[in-house]
């Protein structure tokens, strides 16, 4: 029955750093580093027990209509592939 599943999720990767606030002990009169050029990517995958689907970058923000677009691209066709089960 469990391969019959098709799980979906997103994610967003930050490049520098956690997406969370971070405390950081510095010695008096330390000089913080900063990272310039960072940002983040936000990905949108599937996968069954048997194998992976498809993996996608979102380049726009993700909201309701965003979320539906990249399900009626993406999350039939890998439930089409008779691989995923």
């Amino acid at each position: 029955m469990r391969n019959k599943i098709l799980w979906s999720d997103e994610t967003k990767i930050e490049l520098f750093g956690l997406n969370a606030k971070r405390h950081v002990w510095r010695k008096p009169g330390t000089i913080p580093t900063v990272k310039h050029g960072g940002g983040n990517i936000m990905l949108w995958g599937c996968f069954s027990a048997a194998e992976t689907g498809r993996l996608v970058r979102i380049k726009e923000k993700m909201n309701g209509a965003k979320y539906r677009e990249v399900f009626d691209e993406n999350l039939l066709q890998s439930a089409q592939n008779p691989r995923l089960g």
